[in-house]
């Protein structure tokens, strides 16, 4: 029996290597060591998950291999999730996520959304070409605390501008955090439009989201 400093490690390891039965496996011995499930998802299976983050920062993951790691965490949290000590874990952060209307490029919302869920965020993905209010009529409904948009075009990016004015308008900016990114985005264009925060990246953006509430 491996100590369960080794046995985190080896979860990490086989994240990363997209080895999903392997994940699954190492869960499940965890639970046969009475390692609490929480533990298990803090101390194994999200470590992995930094390490993909950072591997596809450093341009040496893509897509894919985001895709098959996230496989990987899923299966070992399919397996201590019914174990959580629900009490245990803090209220997850809310968040909708999508691509403004007009647009319909959404790989890189696909990844936040992707990498936010592994990080315990409660994610709702409205999925690409999102009507304005939609971001804000969806997030009053679900009682959220961010509101996630991207773009790839300059045709459409106004349109964020569009939604921070609506929450404005509506007296509930201060209900939201604002986090904007896509390839015409930039620092400049967020403080312009009163944006809270702006990312170049998946990875950078489910940190920075992290830090800004007070999760990092």
């Amino acid at each position: 029996m491996v100590n369960k400093e080794t046995l985190f490690r080896e979860m990490s390891h086989a994240l990363v290597e997209f080895e999903v039965q392997k994940v699954a496996e190492l869960a499940e011995n965890a639970l046969k060591q009475n390692i609490p499930a929480y533990e298990t998802i803090t101390e194994g299976l999200i470590p992995g998950m930094n390490e993909v983050s950072k591997l596809y920062e450093e341009e040496e993951y893509f897509l894919p291999e985001v895709l098959m790691c996230s496989d990987a965490f899923n299966a070992g949290l399919d397996v201590v999730n019914p174990y959580l000590d629900k009490s245990s874990l803090e209220k997850p952060i809310k968040m909708v996520i999508g691509v403004v209307e007009g647009d319909t490029h959404d790989i890189g919302k696909n990844l936040v959304r992707i990498l936010a869920g592994a990080s315990g965020f409660e994610v709702h993905d409205l999925g690409r070409d999102v009507p304005l209010d939609r971001f804000i009529d969806k997030a009053e409904e679900l009682d959220c605390d961010m509101i996630c948009m991207s773009t790839l075009m300059t045709t459409t990016m106004d349109g964020m501008k569009t939604v921070i004015d609506r929450l404005i308008e509506r007296n509930i900016r201060s209900k939201y955090k604002v986090l904007i990114g896509g390839g015409p985005i930039s620092q400049t264009f967020c403080d312009k439009i009163g944006a809270d925060l702006y990312a170049n990246d998946a990875s950078s953006a489910v940190r920075k989201a992290k830090d800004l509430m007070g999760r990092a």
